[in-house]
C-alpha cells in the first residue's frame, strides 16, 4: 500500500444489475481520492479558486481485476507516474483494492491545469507545485 489511502462505503446504490459495483463508481472513487489527497496537502477548493486554477483530465482508464460487492471494504491509494518538472501535465495512478488488499481495479488519469477565467491550460502556482512534490511517486516514475 502507498502512503496515501482513502477509504471508501460501498453504497446499495454503487451496484449495478449484477449485484457488483458498478463501472462509473470506480471513476469517482479515484477523483475523490485525488481531491482528498489535494485538500490534506492544502490545494483547496477555496486556494483553486483565488488562482482561478482547475484540474482537468485528458484520459481516464480503468482495468477491472475483481468485483466489489456491497459488504466488501474499499480504499483506495494513488501515485504519481510521470510529471511535467512544472507539473503542468501529471499521470496519476489509483488502485482500488478490496478486503485483504485484493486488488480489484487499477485508474490511470493524465491530467493537467486550467486557467478557469481564460480558459486556457497553464501552469500552477507554487502552493500546487508544492502539493505535488507530497505525492508519492510511482517506481517507474518519470519527468515528462
Amino acid at each position: 500500500m502507498n502512503d496515501f489511502v482513502t477509504h471508501v462505503q460501498v453504497r446499495w446504490s454503487d451496484l449495478d444489475p449484477n449485484f457488483h459495483l458498478r463501472h462509473s463508481v470506480y471513476y469517482d472513487w479515484g477523483a475523490l481520492c485525488r481531491i482528498n489527497f489535494f485538500y490534506k496537502f492544502g490545494l483547496t477548493s477555496s486556494l483553486m479558486q483565488q488562482f482561478h486554477l482547475g484540474p482537468i483530465l485528458f484520459r481516464e482508464e480503468c482495468i477491472f481485476k475483481k468485483e466489489i460487492h456491497l459488504q466488501d471494504t474499499v480504499m483506495i491509494d494513488l501515485i504519481l507516474k510521470k510529471g511535467n518538472r512544472d507539473i503542468s501535465r501529471w499521470s496519476i495512478q489509483h488502485r482500488v483494492l478490496k478486503n485483504d488488499n485484493i486488488l480489484s481495479a487499477i485508474i490511470t488519469v493524465d491530467g493537467a491545469w486550467i486557467d478557469t477565467s481564460k480558459r486556457k491550460l497553464t501552469v500552477p502556482p507554487d502552493q500546487a507545485i508544492a502539493v505535488f512534490e507530497q505525492m508519492p511517486k510511482g517506481a517507474d516514475f518519470v519527468w515528462s
